[in-house]
């Protein structure tokens, strides 16, 4: 059985084309095309693609796209490559993917540049490689056994997005300061999670200490901060921490990077996980329920609530409560940890669980996405 935390990253890779980076514009790209979409061959339908978790469809269509020379801009070669790569990383073809990617050059290379190109982009200046390449590139590695070299990667973009930042900053550029904060946002809770999955508390909470030195209102960092004190046993200590988390909420002080009902749910589950290591499930529950009622679609509340209701010995309900959101919101509940937990729970249940994995593994194969591993049903 697994508890869903908030050390677990979600990572959105369908806006690809957002994550066009650009250093300086003094003429926009969009008051000349409309869009950068509308420079690139179909790119929305590839984003629909991702949505639904195509990703064979995607490989089809970027085959095509190659084959029948579509693609004539040199930016358009890199948001299809973008996606082939993630494409290939979601169905586990790993060795392919990296091969994708050695067939770039160095991403600062003049190449990748708007200015080397004024026929196609005037007045555009900066680098055309996406972030999510950016991340992929760093993150490959791992898939292939090099974990060290994956880690040395993300610092050395987290060295990069910081780079990026400081720019902002000179230039008085909001709207790239936040999506650049975001990024930095990003990168560092998925540092942090590596070193989480290796149980490195140690270095973990080095590296927070660190980054809350200069970012003491984060309340991502703080809420990790309490996480990683609880796994080394300093109860009090996290509560000091989930007890900020709170206080920056009722202030309104999200530093941009939560919406208000993130904030709050973020809170909730702070309070969830302390009254879990006290095995105080019902008021676990309370708090998760919150959640719930304020996003049908947070998974983390509806994964431990359940798991909370097993424990209280109500199987039940615990069941009812993932079948149920499967039901209602598939997209988001759609996951590995959700359903290895309801098969766990159908084991202990009923004595014909065979039969209800096999109605459950059959119906995932109508519904789930290319790249979800049908064989955590243990069918």
């Amino acid at each position: 059985m697994s508890f869903e935390e908030d050390e677990t990253i979600t990572t959105t890779t369908t806006n690809i084309t957002s994550d066009l980076e650009t250093l300086t514009i003094s003429d926009p790209l969009s008051n000349q095309f409309g869009s950068i979409t509308d420079l690139c061959y179909e790119i929305s339908s590839l984003q629909d693609l991702a949505y639904r978790g195509s990703w064979r469809s995607i490989l089809d269509k970027i085959a095509r796209a190659r084959k029948l020379s579509l693609l004539q801009k040199p930016h358009e070669h890199l948001i299809y490559l973008c996606y082939n790569v993630i494409a290939l990383t979601k169905l586990r073809k790993y060795v392919e993917a990296a091969e994708d990617l050695d067939s770039l050059e160095d991403f600062d290379s003049i190449k990748y540049k708007y200015e080397s190109y004024p026929q196609n982009y005037p007045n555009l200046s900066g680098s055309m490689v996406p972030f999510a390449l950016r991340w992929i590139h760093a993150e490959i590695p791992l898939k292939l056994g090099k974990r060290q070299e994956t880690l040395d990667r993300l610092y050395s973009l987290l060295d990069f997005v910081r780079l990026k930042l400081e720019m902002c900053k000179s230039s008085l550029l909001d709207i790239c300061f936040d999506q650049w904060k975001k990024r930095e946002a990003f990168l560092i809770s998925l540092i942090l999670s590596h070193h989480l999955n290796n149980k490195e508390f140690g270095t973990c909470l080095i590296l927070i200490t660190d980054l809350l030195s200069v970012d003491l209102n984060n309340p991502l960092l703080l809420s990790k901060l309490g996480y990683i004190q609880m796994q080394l046993g300093d109860l009090e200590g996290s509560k000091v921490s989930f007890n900020k988390v709170e206080s920056l909420m009722k202030e309104g002080n999200s530093g941009g990077l939560l919406r208000e009902i993130e904030f709050k749910n973020l809170v909730n589950r702070n309070k969830a996980m302390i009254y879990m290591v006290g095995k105080d499930y019902v008021s676990a529950v309370r708090e998760y329920d919150e959640c719930i009622e304020r996003d049908s679609t947070d998974v983390v509340a509806i994964n431990n609530k359940a798991l909370c209701l097993m424990y209280l010995r109500d199987l039940s309900d615990s069941i009812k409560v993932l079948e149920s959101a499967l039901e209602r919101v598939p997209t988001y509940a759609l996951t590995e940890t959700v359903v290895v937990n309801l098969c766990s729970m159908y084991e202990l249940a009923y004595v014909n669980h065979s039969e209800i994995k096999k109605t459950l593994s059959n119906w995932i194969a109508r519904v789930a996405p290319d790249d979800f591993d049908a064989s955590c049903t243990r069918v």
